[in-house]
């Protein structure tokens, strides 16, 4: 199993609260080395460290672990549904076309 996706995860969300990782080094008591491991998929942090984390970016463990959890396209859809939400009709439906094109064109999918 792969588990880059909670370094990616953990650095997306990082980088939307506009921390540096000293600055998330330094609120979870955690070395910049360690973090910086972390981000780029070398690590895997315990339990305690990943609760940590999620706390201190103020998200919660399913957005970290979205990628690598089999619910984790539940997350995804709802975080897409919020963000479609905030768009014009106008913008939804082209949106919605562009996602019926790429399902239509899946290789998953048989006619």
């Amino acid at each position: 199993m792969n588990f880059d996706s909670i370094g990616k995860n953990i650095r997306k969300y990082r980088l939307a609260k506009k921390l540096r990782q000293e600055d998330l080094a330094e609120k979870t008591n955690l070395s910049n080395n360690y973090i910086g491991m972390l981000e780029r998929g070398e690590k895997i942090p315990s339990l305690e460290t990943f609760i940590l984390i999620a706390n201190t970016l103020q998200v919660s463990a399913d957005m970290l672990l979205s990628d690598v959890i089999s619910v984790g396209y539940t997350v995804k859809n709802s975080l897409l549904n919020e963000k479609l939400s905030k768009l014009s009709q106008e913008d939804q439906a082209r949106i919605y076309d562009v996602i019926d094109t790429l399902v239509r064109h899946s290789k998953q999918i048989k006619p």
